[in-house]
């Protein structure tokens, strides 16, 4: 007789934001709740959510978050004065909350099931406009915000790091990241880029 499963539980951060996976976040915490959260990750390299919030605010009362997240991981730390800390993140892979808890301290719980990561796929020709503008942009920004290796060929990549840096609805962005069709995650940006340029 096989062990019953239970899904993993993660710490979840709303944030007015969505991060999308293979993408660096910069964050910083001030929050009692969130520190705690972040300095039991850095003690056991645990990974914690971060999802854009449907409802609520960042701070105060827990907001109520959109059911599809990016789980994330610390990659580098800092203290610059007590009660404050910066952190460095990368994001890894897609999650579905399941059920949610807040925890004495206001901390939300998710429970949770991982999204299968996308396969790499290659990008259709009529769709390059949308792989040179972003080879410009990443030229332009500090290449910290972008450390390679960069996947200028993926759709899938190019697809996600677009939908970081362009100036889209959260709610736009949110359903980018829910997408499982790179190609067609491609063309909605790529007509997004067309109508700045014309």
């Amino acid at each position: 007789m096989s062990a019953v499963v239970n899904p993993p539980t993660l710490p979840l951060f709303p944030l007015k934001t969505v991060v999308f996976p293979g993408g660096r976040m910069p964050l910083r915490i001030f929050e009692q709740r969130y520190i705690d959260m972040v300095k039991q990750a850095i003690a056991g390299d645990s990974p914690f959510g971060i999802c854009a919030i449907r409802e609520g605010e960042e701070t105060g009362t827990p907001a109520v978050p959109y059911s599809i997240g990016t789980q994330v991981r610390i990659i580098d730390w800092d203290m610059p004065e007590t009660g404050i800390l910066h952190i460095e993140t990368q994001a890894e892979t897609r999650f579905v909350i399941r059920h949610t808890q807040v925890e004495p301290s206001g901390l939300l719980m998710g429970t949770v099931d991982e999204v299968s990561a996308e396969p790499a796929s290659a990008i259709p020709q009529e769709l390059e406009l949308a792989v040179e503008i972003l080879r410009h942009i990443i030229d332009e920004y500090d290449h910290a915000r972008f450390p390679g290796p960069h996947a200028f060929d993926d759709a899938v990549w190019v697809g996600y790091r677009l939908s970081e840096v362009l100036p889209l609805k959260l709610s736009v962005k949110q359903d980018l990241l829910e997408m499982n069709d790179s190609v067609t995650r491609m063309r909605i940006l790529t007509e997004f880029l067309r109508r700045q340029i014309n």
